[in-house]
């Protein structure tokens, strides 16, 4: 079990205290002492190793079952005893223009607060370091730690849709240049793009219903003065969503873009091959008739015949290429 254990303490009006190593002992000090908690961190726990756990905090086997296997939607969900949240943290790589997600998973009750982490990218080593420092924020109890994870999420998803939007307008600007790059390439990241931003609204879309619950009232273990700092990540997460929701429609219009150019380039190649198809025809044309060797052609029997038709040729050839010019098709 302790191979799975990040960190366990006891905060008694804000500070970290040193409790018992068992958690039933722990949660028992921290219930009998007023303005305490016990928060718990695991990382990965299977199942036999989350055992413990289960049985000493009460918690229901369902959460427990979406706490394990993980692959969760953002939710909120209530039980007898203890309130259970998902989130998805999100990072991106810029170098490789890849958004990763993991998961986060909070159960919430009477003087206990137990996360379970899955994947990389999870905010909570600095949360707690961060709240260690302000004890203040840590009397409010459990619900300071709810809070405090959810904004970190939050502003983890501010951050991602900035460099999301950097990103684009690099796009953008290479789509929209003068001499373009690949087109072949341009479309596949434009689509690959796209993907990355779908990943992103994967995770927080579905966050927006669970900070409007606990913005509201009703909901268990998060007291009404909790409820200001609950709306203002609410508050943060629409405009992160709606900065995703943007993105999205931005590669939509860019890609749609994109494709016209391509029709506008096949449109102008073609008019170019038929430029030259045409001069290439006129001279074929004219030797072709002469290579019919009629006997009553009379200019094959002059010296100045075959310059002639040579000369006709060039002529006709030169005048197609001038009006094409002129016509912008070359």
């Amino acid at each position: 079990m302790p191979c799975v254990i990040v960190d366990c303490a006891i905060y008694r009006n804000g500070r970290r205290t040193e409790g018992p190593a068992d958690f039933s002992d722990a949660l028992d000090e921290a219930r009998a002492v007023g303005d305490s908690f016990l928060w718990v961190g695991l990382h990965e726990p299977t199942e036999e190793e989350f055992d413990l756990i289960t049985s000493e905090f009460t918690l229901h086997p369902l959460a427990v079952e979406d706490a394990l296997k993980a692959h969760q939607r953002p939710k909120l969900e209530l039980y007898n005893g203890s309130l259970f949240v998902v989130l998805k943290p999100v990072t991106y790589d810029d170098e490789a223009d890849t958004v990763t997600t993991g998961e986060l998973m909070l159960f919430v009750g009477d003087s206990f607060v137990v996360t379970v982490r899955h994947g990389e990218g999870s905010p909570l080593a600095q949360v707690r370091q961060r709240l260690e420092l302000e004890p203040e924020v840590l009397r409010h109890g459990p619900a300071s730690v709810l809070y405090a994870v959810c904004d970190a999420v939050v502003d983890q998803y501010t951050e991602v849709a900035t460099e999301l939007q950097l990103d684009l307008e690099e796009l953008e600007a290479e789509v929209f240049a003068p001499m373009g790059g690949d087109n072949r390439t341009i479309a596949s990241r434009i689509y690959s793009f796209k993907r990355q931003v779908l990943e992103f609204r994967r995770a927080s879309a579905p966050l927006a219903e669970p900070m409007s619950r606990l913005a509201g009232v009703g909901v268990p273990f998060v007291p009404e003065r909790s409820q200001p700092f609950f709306r203002d990540v609410s508050d943060h997460l629409m405009r992160a969503n709606e900065s995703v929701e943007g993105l999205d429609r931005l590669l939509s219009d860019i890609l749609s873009a994109h494709l016209a150019q391509m029709g506008v380039q096949q449109n102008d190649d073609m008019r170019k091959i038929s430029a030259w198809a045409a001069m290439a025809a006129v001279p074929t044309m004219i030797a072709g008739i002469y290579g019919m060797n009629f006997t009553h052609m009379w200019e094959l029997r002059q010296p100045w015949g075959y310059p002639a038709a040579v000369l006709v040729m060039a002529g006709l050839v030169f005048w197609l290429h001038r009006l094409f010019k002129r016509r912008g098709w070359l």
